[in-house]
């Protein structure tokens, strides 16, 4: 007999503000293992998903079958697509990386010019979206700041701007994860979310590169380069724009930051960058903060070998065969195709057997849990065939390519665990009634909500590492909120994405990474993050006010 469980919002006979901090508990240890104690994200996602089990079983009455049905639910969606959408990214990758073609499409960029600020532009900004499409999850940091590196830029200041440069796209990371995870846990539509988060970032996106020339170099370099950073800015913004409005999520990141190298590379034909030596900005130690630090570490104007026309094609081919799958994949009469080999089914012991009460919503209404395994048409899987047939275009054999997956497998056990840990918790939040008791009492911000959403996802990012964590963590939460105040849940839902990446540069995990690529000292570290702090906050700050007015102004409802 299927038992029907309704969804309380208010523990133990009390207020919504004791109510709200008891469910907050399982999200503050996570943060405190996070940000207090440094555990592993694995470690910290494990300790938070036992805590919110022991909160919804003793505090919410959730029963034992309920919770461990909402766990293995959340924990599978982890894995699939997510974790199978960035296995395969990160397969192809290293495809291009055994095979040597990665180098090729290193050495071709930073060929193309030898001014510093336009390796700066191509690199850490166009490049450096690039990866964060394919692969993400730390990766186009590591690569674009070893890059940098390798072309002469020290490492603290290579770090510094491909941190900063790691904003625009990060909401459309790896595929789009972080957009299709967050249409997963919210229910809201894929395509409404994926163009109003092309809508907030479009504006970031547009002014970036200028930003990232000016905060480094200083105002004369940047005004030195004006038509490059306009035409950076202005094309990948564009291209953004429409893809993500009009596409899809997942390739907007690969064909922005193609169309914004590509504007680079035109431009170069016919204009070239003045005082290519003299831009140095004077007040380094402001950027540093050591005055024995410099920005280059070689002179500049070095530059990698030279490769043919063809030579650069069979490079970027793996990355090329993406492109034109994931289109494929995209393109409707195809992937209806595609879908008949789905399997959808309602998720046991949850689908339908909670009622989600007012408040929260305005008559009860079931809990839908349909798990849908599309295992043909997904997103990775799209990667999957991209990758095989790179593989057989490199002449890779199959006995490295199996090295090449059992090796990416062993390096995925523990994210898998972290994202497949986070998202259980964030679905066992959703079906106890957890997420309506913290989207109550945020509610309470009322007229400035629009304001806090993005810096929400901007604390979660920041902690967690990962936007797609974050989307996981609060983004049910904010569409909650959004509904009881009368807000466009899809673009506070948004807001908490866009918020989020701005965070990234801030992340423990990411400077990490960062610090690994290019071998810098915990000193260089420290004053790594005090010089993206002040970056990042202005950032998150300048979000909330464009979703203020998106709210107020534009009226988006």
């Amino acid at each position: 007999m299927t038992v029907v469980w309704p969804q309380p919002y208010y523990l133990f006979g009390q207020g919504l503000g004791v109510s709200a901090f008891l469910a907050m508990i399982p999200t503050l240890l996570l943060l405190y293992l996070l940000a207090v104690k440094r555990k592993p994200s694995w470690v910290a996602a494990l300790s938070g998903l036992g805590a919110t089990m022991l909160l919804v079983m003793l505090a919410y009455g959730m029963s034992v079958r309920h919770t461990f049905s909402a766990v293995a639910y959340g924990a599978s969606f982890g894995v699939f697509p997510i974790s199978w959408i960035v296995f395969w990214a990160l397969v192809l990758y290293e495809i291009t990386v055994r095979t040597a073609k990665f180098e090729v499409i290193k050495d071709s960029i930073g060929s193309i010019t030898s001014d510093k600020r336009m390796q700066a532009l191509l690199i850490a900004f166009a490049f450096g979206a690039f990866i964060e499409g394919c692969a993400g999850f730390g990766t186009p940091v590591a690569v674009a700041a070893a890059m940098m590196v390798g072309l002469g830029f020290s490492s603290l200041y290579a770090s510094s701007i491909c941190l900063l440069a790691n904003t625009a796209p990060v909401a459309f990371g790896s595929i789009g994860i972080p957009v299709i995870t967050l249409a997963g846990i919210t229910g809201l539509s894929l395509e409404r979310l994926s163009g109003m988060v092309g809508r907030l970032s479009a504006p970031i996106s547009f002014f970036l590169p200028a930003y990232l020339i000016l905060v480094t170099s200083g105002f004369p370099a940047m005004i030195e380069v004006w038509p490059a950073v306009l035409a950076c800015g202005a094309v990948f913004a564009t291209v953004q724009f429409c893809v993500s409005n009009f596409i899809g999520p997942q390739l907007t990141d690969i064909l922005s930051s193609i169309a914004a190298m590509s504007a680079l590379v035109i431009l170069l034909r016919f204009w070239q960058p003045s005082n290519l030596e003299q831009h140095v900005r004077t007040s380094e130690e402001d950027v540093m903060a050591a005055t024995d630090i410099l920005p280059y570490e070689r002179e500049p104007g070095s530059t990698g070998p030279h490769y043919t026309a063809r030579q650069i094609w069979a490079a970027w081919m793996p990355y090329a065969f993406l492109v034109v799958l994931v289109l494929a994949w995209g393109y409707q009469p195809f992937l209806t195709i595609l879908n008949k080999a789905s399997i959808s089914f309602a998720w046991p012991a949850l689908h339908d057997e909670i009622v989600r009460m007012p408040p929260v919503v305005q008559a009860p209404t079931k809990y839908v849990a349909m798990f849908n395994f599309n295992w043909l048409s997904a997103s990775g899987t799209s990667c999957m065939f991209a990758s095989l047939l790179s593989a057989i275009c490199c002449g890779m054999r199959p006995r490295e390519l199996g090295a090449i997956i059992l090796a990416v497998a062993r390096k995925l056990i523990r994210p898998t665990i972290t994202v497949a840990s986070m998202l259980a918790m964030a679905f066992v939040m959703n079906y106890s009634g957890a997420t309506g008791t913290l989207g109550l009492a945020f509610s309470a911000s009322g007229v400035v909500f629009p304001f806090f959403s993005p810096i929400m996802g901007w604390l979660g990012v920041f902690l967690t590492g990962s936007d797609t964590s974050s989307n996981a963590l609060f983004g049910n939460l904010q569409v909650v909120s959004a509904t009881r105040l009368g807000f466009d849940p899809v673009l506070i839902a948004g807001a908490n994405s866009v918020g989020g990446v701005m965070g990234k540069m801030i992340s423990l995990q990411t400077i990490a990474v960062a610090a690994a690529a290019t071998n810098m000292s915990v000193a260089e570290q420290s004053k790594l993050f005090r010089f993206t702090l002040r970056h990042s906050i202005f950032l998150a700050v300048a979000v909330g006010v464009e979703v203020m007015l998106y709210a107020y102004v534009f009226h988006v409802r």
